[in-house]
């Protein structure tokens, strides 16, 4: 069974997911802590429950997204994993500028491309990347069968979907990647997105309006 530590961190309210089963080993998705009591955070969660970072796993290079890199590869020594895609954003240094955010941040280091269609193993777990462009040029998904979780990063929201009026956005690609990747999970899939409450794949399929 995997267990599912959500946090809502740095100036989008982004969510920062944290996954471990009994093992002990654990992945981050998108990990967004920026401020220090957000560090916090993650070092006491990971700390208290005696767990091990595997991986660092990220749906997108959107800056709320990865406002944490530079503090896990640090503390943690993992870089993140993103689609290749993801490159062709601005930079997190030009994001935050034309977001107009006080921040000055390098420029993120991937260690490991996804492609889409990997499995992506963590203790007695893992996690299958599904490739779902048109938020971001590489947004990627991340899909649990045997407890039947999504992460879907900002593509899919609690009757919503992500924007498209950011770098590499496409409307259509984004809701035919939707309907095409993540639609066709099962009803009673518990999705867990970048920003917001769950929900599931049902609800989205009857309430979702822009679906």
């Amino acid at each position: 069974m995997i267990t599912v530590k959500s946090f809502a961190f740095n100036y989008f309210s982004e969510n920062t997911y944290i996954l471990h089963d009994d093992t002990g080993e654990a992945v981050i998705i998108d990990g967004g802590c920026y401020f220090p009591n957000e560090k916090q955070e993650v070092m006491h969660y990971l700390t208290t429950n005696d767990l091990t970072l595997k991986h660092h796993l990220c749906t997108h290079l959107h800056l709320d997204h990865v406002l944490g890199s530079s503090f896990i590869e640090q503390t943690y020594g993992l870089k993140p994993r993103a689609h290749k895609a993801e490159t062709e954003l601005p930079s997190m240094s030009e994001q935050a500028r034309m977001l107009g955010l006080p921040v000055q941040l390098d420029n993120i280091q991937i260690e490991q491309y996804i492609h889409g269609g990997e499995s992506i193993p963590f203790g007695h777990s893992e996690l299958t990347a599904l490739l779902v462009p048109g938020h971001s040029p590489g947004s990627l998904a991340f899909y649990n069968k045997k407890n039947g979780y999504l992460f879907s990063g900002d593509a899919l929201f609690n009757g919503s979907i992500g924007r498209t009026d950011l770098w590499g956005g496409d409307m259509e690609v984004l809701v035919t990647a939707i309907k095409d990747k993540l639609l066709t999970l099962p009803d009673e899939t518990i999705v867990y997105s970048g920003h917001g409450p769950e929900t599931t794949i049902y609800n989205e399929k009857m309430n979702n309006p822009f679906l």
